[in-house]
Order: structure tokens, then sequence, then C-alpha cells
């Protein structure tokens, strides 16, 4: 089998997993995987640090580090030159994420990225650094030894010139596991609500109606209402007041079979084609064939003969080779389905690249029922 063989067979192989995939997806999924509480969510924090203690690999050039460092210094009563170059420490982006109902004295995660020219964060540790939320709060404060999942080595480590150097992953970027306390709270009494909403993480009109009505259905009243195609709102029944925990635990586990409209998603940088189940095509005839052209330059060496006076020159035996495949005719029904339309592209002989190409112009003619997507 030839390599474009192969290619065609592993092309056909994915699509058809995708297609047992597709078809799982039909199936009911916990209510908790396809929404989210409103107002139970992450909230996102920042901070601007110092990590100190590396071994020569901190930033080089970079003024704002030493600033910073000077800073640091005064105001820990250490008195500074007007120019501070230190190469063991390094300027750095704090991030980390405050979970909900989060309390004081509970820690979270941080992640550390450089900001500068240091090659690396290993072996260092993050000077205390306050976290805060979109609102300018200060929320979490963080401190710790970070964890650097790469390494970076050789001579041009550390921003020392030339020379061979090995990295591996990412070594200015680390993380720090518990290595912010939480300060402060963000006030929500979960338990002081009468109603809540649910939002929908893809939002669409039947997938709406049927939690609405899978809700009801296991509440025994009509508690559940669908405000547009991504917003429930669920009124907390009497019998459940102060248990607001217990009636979303049990609302979580409730099935519910989600709706997904019909699309085809096309990412030409990647070669990658992901389309759904519902896709159907009209009635279309298809053909489609490949132009390839090739130029090849071949140097030679002209000698001239002898006692003529000539002189050797270098020229280009340039060689032009076009070849076209053989295109045949593909005639698609109207609704055909994702497996009719992989096995009619199979005997044209398609390539991914071919079945972009051939999916842009079955949707320009109209023949293409879903929406298509181009990454």
């Amino acid at each position: 089998m030839d390599a474009q063989g192969m290619l065609r067979s592993l092309m056909v192989l994915g699509v058809g997993l995708l297609s047992l995939l597709l078809a799982g997806s039909a199936e009911a999924v916990r209510l908790k995987d396809v929404v989210d509480i409103e107002g139970v969510r992450e909230n996102p924090l920042t901070g601007f640090g110092l990590v100190v203690g590396l071994n020569g690999s901190g930033d080089s050039s970079t003024p704002f580090t030493s600033q910073s460092v000077k800073m640091m210094l005064e105001r820990m009563g250490i008195s500074t030159p007007d120019a501070v170059s230190v190469k063991n420490a390094a300027a750095v982006m704090v991030t980390s994420s405050l979970p909900p109902f989060a309390r004081q004295g509970s820690k979270v995660d941080v992640t550390v990225s450089s900001l500068g020219d240091a090659s690396s964060l290993q072996g260092g540790t993050l000077i205390m650094t306050p976290l805060k939320g979109a609102d300018g709060r200060i929320y979490a404060v963080a401190q710790g030894p970070v964890s650097v999942a790469g390494f970076s080595a050789g001579k041009g480590a550390g921003g020392g010139g030339g020379g061979q150097t090995a990295q591996k992953n990412h070594p200015t970027v680390a993380r720090i596991t518990g290595g912010a306390l939480v300060e402060r709270e963000i006030p929500f009494e979960l338990n002081q609500e009468r109603k809540l909403q649910l939002a929908l993480n893809n939002p669409d009109f039947t997938t709406a109606n049927r939690v609405v009505r899978a809700i009801n259905s296991l509440l025994g009243q009509p508690v559940a209402m669908a405000q547009d195609s991504g917003t429930i709102s669920v009124k907390l029944p009497d019998n459940y007041e102060g248990r607001v925990v217990e009636f979303v635990s049990r609302l979580e586990n409730l099935q519910v079979e989600p709706d997904t409209p019909a699309k085809v998603i096309v990412n030409e940088r990647t070669g990658t084609i992901v389309m759904g189940e519902n896709v159907r095509i009209s009635t279309v005839a298809l053909s489609h064939g490949n132009l390839s052209l090739k130029i090849t330059d071949t140097p030679s060496v002209s000698q001239p003969q002898p006692m003529s006076g000539g002189q050797t020159v270098v020229t280009n035996q340039r060689q032009v080779e076009v070849k076209e495949q053989d295109a045949r005719l593909l005639e698609m029904q109207e609704g055909v389905t994702l497996g009719d339309l992989v096995r009619g592209l199979n005997k044209v002989g398609v390539t991914p690249r071919d079945l972009i190409a051939i999916l842009q112009a079955i949707k320009a003619a109209g023949a293409l029922q879903a929406n298509l997507e181009i990454l």
C-alpha cells in the first residue's frame, strides 16, 4: 500500500471512529455535565512577583526586574545603588483561580510565568505576591518554591550567547501546588437562594426544553422554565427550603439527552475535519482531480573542446513534469448520511486536504445541510 492509500485508509478509519463517537453522543448525559449554575464559578486572579534563587538563569537586561528588586530591598530597609543587576532573580506573572465557596485559609494552586529574558525558573522561590481579582481587591497571597516540568542546559542557557543547548518542555513556566493562601472570601450564601439559574454550556432550544421537561418530571411540579436557548430558571420547591445543596445534588445526576446542530468543523492548518451525526447532503454530483506540477533543476558542467579557447561553464538542466489524476464522477442522493458520505468519498480517493475543498464546494452549491465552520 502506497503512502497516499495508507493516508486515505487512516482518514476513513478516523472518520469511522468519529461516527461511532458521535453516535454515542446521542445518549443521555448527566445534567451537571451540560450546565453551570449561575454564580457558582471560579474567579481569575493575577499578580506581579519575583522569583529568586535562580542559578544564573534569571533576567539579565530587563529594567523592570532591576527596578522591582531595588524596590523590594528598599521596603526591607536596605539602600541600593540606582542600577541593580542580578541574574538570580526573574520577574514573573502569577495567575490562579479562586474556586467557588473558597474560605479564608484555604489554599489554591498558582502558575508562575516568566516576563523577561530568564532562561529557566528551575530551583527558584516565589517571593510573597498578592493576587488581585478583576475589582482590584487582593483575594489571595502566593509564595513558595516553584516546580518546573522542564529544564534548559548548555552553554547558551542563561543568556550565555552561542553554544549547544538542550531544552525540554517550558522551563520558564512553573507551578506551585497549594501555593496561594486565600485571604478574602466572595460572599455567596447558596442556602439562602430561592431560585437557581442554569446556564447551558452549548445553548440550544431543544436541549433547554428537554432539561425543563426532565426537571419537572423528576420533581412532579412545574418548577423549571426556559428563559431562552441557554438559560433555565428553576424555582426551589418549598420542601427543599434551606437545603439547596441537597436539591442541586439531586438535579446534577439527572439524565438529559442534549441535542446538537448539524455542523462541520474544518481546520485547514492541520487538516482536521469533524462532522456531526446530523449532517446531510442533498442530491449532488461531484468530481475531484488533482493537478500536480514538478520542476527539477539538475546542474551540469559544459567542457569546451581542446584548443578551442572556450571556458568551462555550469548549466542547469530543467525538467518539468505535469501529472493530473483521473477524476471520477460520484453522485450522492438526497438525505445522504455521514457514513454514506465517507464511503462515497473513499471511492473518489480523496485525502483530508481534498475533503476540505470538496466540503467547501458542496456548501457553495447549497447541497450541504449543515453549518460549515472553518477554523
